[in-house]
């Protein structure tokens, strides 16, 4: 069956379509002892390997006319061999099962959720069965290379009770949302109706912090979006804050000249949100009316402190429109302090829409899909590159596909969530990983010294750059090691006719914005770095705060209910409140981030086949040997655990998503 066919079937069956495929059923690769490069081996194995890749030609295809997702490069197809392990789909179906049981528990006043929650319990007693009888079969065939006719008969039933429980859940959470909106569309609303929402799961330890000024700071270098904020040198015309205003919020002591001079502004600019930013209100059929701006603020570092405050916020580009709003920590000045946070929700479902389109969806998802087709197309298994990269690009294909059913399809989850029309969230998502630059943006070092961002002294507190860069360069160090085992010089960099045609794949159909051919080890080990760091760890830092961060639709939601202020004049809690999204809205914020936030799927570090029982992919002793590149890497990998660990005993606020023990290798949720 084709992906757009795949789509078109299953487009209206709500959030949890992904549960519904198969688990990979295809065998294991063959082992390949000793990689090597296509230059060096003899006549015959080169025309096998040809005829290998023409066999892979034929079955990876791409396609830019995606039913979700036009003009961006994918696999027409999803190969058997790229659908997910059972292993993996236990841990999804896991997660499902508790977010559709919080989702069915607040209906609690409905006649259908009650009949769910039993359903639901019946579900949980077959999971467990289901998931000991797997943890039994596994730990009896672990190490197996041939498995026995009944192992693999077992396997397929195991398979199919799996994809029956996935299905009975889609077909629950579908029902429940046929029920329509839980309220009024356009009612009074309360933080407390939304707390209610957190029946079976545990509400986020974020909503004691709602409105914390510090808190909405941390985002910028420790949320879901640590990718945008930039240093200022001077304010852009369109953002015309006085130096009185700025004195007015961080006090006479200092200047707005001053902390320009001193590389102490710093500026979050929503500009590249574009259309997804429409003026005036978007009417969904589920949710009701919401609206989304495209906001400007300014944060500065004191004199005196390692932490960016607030400064002020714009809500929207045109300022003879939208005044600029400055911090109010005293709620004793009620109008002033609440405009402060309605602006403050303009800039949250601003930077959701951006970190769910952009900087999660497609510069971390669909680049790794071209690395993963292009890798597949024209790197023999017996590549060391095909041996090095595979593992960090498994599961990709098919959770992409997930992804355009869940948040890039008409009345799916994502329409439900998200304030634009869900055609310009497919455009607008393509065009920006088109125009992501390989070079300038994917290598880490590179986009933070564009933006400004790379002096610790200037910046002391960005938990993410610093973390982050522990790993790449970790990675890094093991990539260098792995080239150099193989490519003894640039010579056989540039022979390897196979490495060049997967560069000029990823240059053209690919469509990998600044990829070029590689000439040098040097190069190719900044390129290995920044796919396997961009797959593994950028994805682990942007994915996971969904399921501590942007499940509580009061502090991120996707849209807004009502526009941004024009003024402070009677702002109050409950003119703030009704900025809330639809509660229908949040329900599904819940369950969508619940599962994307809650699987943790081969952790970095761990180089393994696909296919049950899940053997190793790295066997060369040169390798693998004691104290050889892959044990010092993930040697590596447990002091920067320590390292970060250490770390965080010292910050105002733990920032756990980049513990290597946490980032899974590839982007496989």
């Amino acid at each position: 069956m084709k992906r757009r066919d795949i789509l078109k079937w299953s487009a209206s069956a709500g959030g949890l379509s992904l549960l519904a495929g198969k688990t990979s059923t295809a065998s294991a690769a063959l082992p390949v002892p000793k990689p090597t490069l296509p230059q060096k081996i003899d006549p015959i194995s080169a025309t096998l390997r040809r005829l290998e890749l023409v066999g892979r030609q034929a079955t990876y295809l791409w396609t830019e006319s995606h039913i979700n997702l036009a003009g961006v490069p994918m696999g027409a197809v999803v190969p058997a061999t790229e659908l997910p392990a059972l292993e993996h789909q236990l841990k999804t179906i896991s997660k499902a099962l508790e977010a559709v049981t919080n989702f069915a528990a607040s209906f609690a006043t409905s006649a259908l959720a009650s009949g769910s929650l039993q359903s639901l319990d019946n579900l949980r007693t077959r999971l467990a069965s289901l998931q000991a009888s797997f943890d039994q079969l596994l730990a009896a065939n672990s190490g197996l290379a041939t498995l026995p006719a009944a192992v693999l008969t077992l396997l397929g039933t195991l398979t199919g009770t799996a994809g029956d429980i996935s299905t009975q859940l889609k077909q629950i959470h579908q029902d429940l949302l046929s029920q329509g909106p839980l309220g009024a569309l356009n009612g009074p609303k309360t933080v407390a109706q939304y707390d209610a929402l957190f029946v079976t799961i545990e509400k986020p330890a974020i909503a004691q912090l709602l409105h914390d000024n510090d808190l909405f700071a941390a985002m910028r270098v420790a949320g879901p979006n640590p990718m945008l904020i930039q240093r200022a040198t001077a304010l852009p015309a369109k953002f015309p804050l006085g130096n009185a205003q700025y004195q007015q919020v961080m006090g006479a002591g200092d200047s707005l000249a001053e902390a320009a001079s001193s590389g102490r502004l710093y500026i979050l600019d929503y500009e590249g949100l574009a259309d997804m930013a429409p003026a005036g209100a978007q009417v969904k059929p589920l949710t009701g009316t919401g609206y989304i701006q495209a906001p400007i603020a300014l944060f500065a570092r004191p004199k005196t402190g390692r932490s960016l405050v607030p400064v002020a916020i714009q809500c929207g580009q045109d300022p003879a429109a939208n005044p600029i709003f400055l911090r109010v920590d005293d709620t004793a000045n009620a109008e002033a302090y609440w405009a402060w946070q309605s602006a403050k929700t303009v800039v949250q479902v601003a930077d959701f829409n951006y970190h769910e389109m952009f900087v999660h969806l497609g510069r971390t998802h669909l680049m790794s899909e071209a690395f993963a087709m292009a890798t597949q197309r024209q790197l023999a298994t017996a590549h060391p590159l095909s041996r090095l990269l595979s593992p960090h690009l498994e599961g990709a294909m098919f959770i992409n596909e997930a992804a355009t059913l869940i948040i890039m399809a008409p009345l799916t989850t994502g329409d439900v969530i998200l304030a634009a029309p869900i055609e310009t969230l497919q455009q607008q998502c393509g065009r920006d990983r088109l125009a992501y630059d390989f070079y300038d943006r994917m290598m880490l070092p590179s986009d933070l010294r564009t933006r400004g961002v790379d002096d610790t002294t200037a910046l002391p507190d960005y938990p993410y750059r610093d973390d982050a860069l522990l790993v790449w360069n970790a990675i890094a160090q093991w990539v260098g090691d792995y080239v150099a085992t193989y490519y003894l010089s640039d010579a056989d960099v540039t022979g390897d006719y196979e490495l060049k045609a997967w560069a000029s794949e990823l240059a053209t159909s690919g469509k990998v914005h600044g990829f070029r051919a590689i000439t040098t080890r040097a190069q190719l080990i900044d390129v290995l770095t920044a796919i396997i760091f961009n797959a593994s760890a950028q994805h682990a830092a942007v994915n996971f705060p969904q399921y501590s961060v942007m499940t509580y639709a009061p502090f991120s939601a996707g849209a807004e209910g009502v526009p941004a202020p024009t003024s402070g004049a009677g702002q109050n809690e409950a003119s703030w409140s009704q900025m809330l999204p639809s509660r229908l809205a949040a329900q599904e914020q819940i369950l969508l981030f619940h599962i994307l936030g809650g699987v943790y799927y081969r952790p970095l570090g761990e180089y393994k086949d696909n296919v049950f029982p899940h053997l190793p992919v790295l066997l060369d002793p040169a390798i693998v040997g004691q104290g050889g590149p892959l044990e010092r890497f993930r040697n590596a990998l447990a002091g920067i655990e320590a390292t970060i660990g250490q770390r965080n005993t010292t910050r105002a606020r733990p920032y756990e998503y980049l513990l290597p023990s946490r980032i899974p290798s590839s982007t496989n949720i």
